[in-house]
């Protein structure tokens, strides 16, 4: 299984050239044969190195504009002859087919063409024809070809051929192929998602790259990874390295961030939130955020929407926590916060969150668009005869946004742009609303004057007749319910403010 087997002849027809020439030059050094074409053989050829034209080898020129240079039976019957079958090495003499030993490749940027909002015509030019089909064949025929099929495997072609001396094991060149076919199955899954953004297809391809293995998943008996690059997202600057768990709660952190453009800082333990306000600066933000509920910060995941300053810093570190995102810090800031060493200090770049969710359970997978809903006060409707004071409208928005984050069934309190209490994941409406209601009054708010936000309908009017009986006078629901007018006439009849957004917000 480890025998070496040398390299003789190379394929080399890439479109990323960077980090190519000190590989082409140790396959030169070694007496290897270079089979190149177009752009490709123009820059080997500038290193001074001899290479032969896949013109020549075919007789024919490339053709229709470059959409088939090295579509020909005498390059794939290079790749794929079986050098253990001898019909196969006949064949290859009878018709003058050189045997092809490695096949580095790469294919045209069609996912980043895509992103770039390129005209149709330029991204079906981007669909690669003749480099899939080669990345296949060469895959295919691992027993005898090496296949290189991306850029990011420069490095390890280049580290294999110095340990190997230009030649390589049957373990090596099976471990390429499965690559190069986790290459070609994205690329193709890519242009499948693309001819399908209307979703009208019956079929759905994920494809996850940039595997990150984590200590565990959300317990130490489970096994924890993840696909993607967080590097798009999040700039770790100091700390330990995230966990599975940590990882959950930064992208609820960074959904829930999204939504506010004032100066905000929010606290989170288990992807709620348990501590948040608005403020005019970003210290005064955290310490009326860490006022919600001083306790369930303790080993939480802090997130903010502005620069963090030194004195907001000093505030911060006074608290055990685990995480904390910001856009940016001041390097004092910074200093402060690197007091611990195993905290986790992330930067939170300016970035779109996928915009479909996915859940594996069953035998399948659910999906769905995020919930990107953010209302304004022109998506309010009045309900009752009372409308909501001017006051009280970013106080009912404010808490409309922390219900739309927390976990079903949530119930909301909040006044001065400030998280009083939230009861959450709660399999009752009122033992959510009665559970905010005590978490409060644990901490010394008032609830007299406080709006009273649900992530769904009332069913009954027990909730707003609870809420009034604690002085909260404004409450804001998505309405819907068959007997929407119980709570109504109970508002109506206790001079309370109830406005209906249309759009409910379950998080399960």
């Amino acid at each position: 299984m480890n025998e070496l087997k040398k390299i003789k002849s190379a394929l080399i027809s890439v479109f990323y050239k960077d980090n190519l020439d000190p590989i082409v030059k140790k396959l030169n050094d070694a007496g290897v044969q270079i089979i190149s074409t177009g752009g490709t053989k123009t820059f080997i050829e500038s290193l001074g190195i001899d290479v032969t034209s896949v013109e020549e080898v075919t007789s024919m020129p490339s053709i229709l504009g470059g959409r088939v240079k090295t579509l020909h039976p005498k390059i794939f019957g290079g790749i794929l002859a079986r050098r253990d079958n001898n019909s196969d090495l006949d064949q290859l003499t009878q018709y003058g087919i050189p045997e092809i030993d490695l096949v580095i490749v790469d294919l045209y940027p069609f996912e980043e063409t895509v992103q770039s909002g390129a005209a149709e015509q330029d991204i079906i030019e981007k669909i690669d024809i003749g480099g899939i089909s080669l990345i296949r064949a060469a895959a295919k025929n691992f027993k005898d070809t090496l296949i290189v099929s991306s850029v990011n495997q420069y490095q390890q072609l280049n580290d294999l051929l110095i340990k190997n001396n230009c030649a390589s094991t049957l373990d090596e060149r099976k471990m390429f192929a499965k690559e190069a076919f986790a290459v070609s199955s994205h690329y193709d899954g890519a242009i499948f998602e693309y001819f399908n953004s209307d979703d009208s297809s019956d079929s759905k391809r994920l494809s996850f790259n940039n595997r990150k293995s984590l200590r565990y998943g959300e317990n130490p008996h489970q096994k924890g990874e993840f696909f993607g690059d967080l590097e798009k997202v999040i700039t770790q600057v100091w700390g330990k390295e995230v966990s599975y768990n940590n990882l959950l709660d930064i992208d609820a952190a960074i959904a829930l961030i999204n939504d506010f453009e004032e100066t905000t800082f929010a606290i989170l333990k288990h992807n709620n939130a348990c501590g948040v306000a608005s403020r005019d600066t970003l210290k005064q933000a955290w310490i009326d955020a860490l006022a919600g509920d001083p306790i369930s910060a303790f080993g939480g995941v802090l997130v903010c929407n502005r620069v963090v300053d030194a004195d907001t810093a000093q505030e911060i570190n006074k608290l055990f926590f685990e995480v904390i995102i910001a856009p940016s810090y001041d390097s004092a800031a910074l200093e402060i916060l690197q007091s611990k060493k195993n905290r986790i200090i992330l930067i939170h770049k300016p970035s779109q969150l996928a915009t479909k969710q996915y859940r594996s359970l069953l035998n399948g997978v659910l999906v769905q668009d995020r919930d990107v809903v953010v209302e304004k006060p022109s998506d309010l409707s009045v309900a009752t005869k009372l409308a909501p004071a001017d006051s009280k409208i970013e106080d009912l928005l404010f808490a409309n946004k922390l219900v739309k984050h927390s976990k079903s069934n949530a119930i909301v309190l909040a006044r001065g742009k400030q998280l009083l209490a939230s009861g959450v994941g709660q399999t009752s409406r009122v033992d959510a609303l009665v559970h905010s209601i005590e978490k409060a009054k644990n901490f010394d708010f008032s609830l007299k004057g406080a709006v009273m936000a649900s992530d769904a309908f009332f069913p009954f009017a027990d909730c707003v007749e609870i809420a009034h009986n604690e002085g909260i006078d404004t409450v804001i629901q998505p309405g819907g319910s068959v007997k929407d007018n119980d709570s109504i006439e109970y508002c109506d009849k206790h001079k309370m403010a109830m406005v209906f957004t249309g759009k409910r917000h379950f998080k399960h």
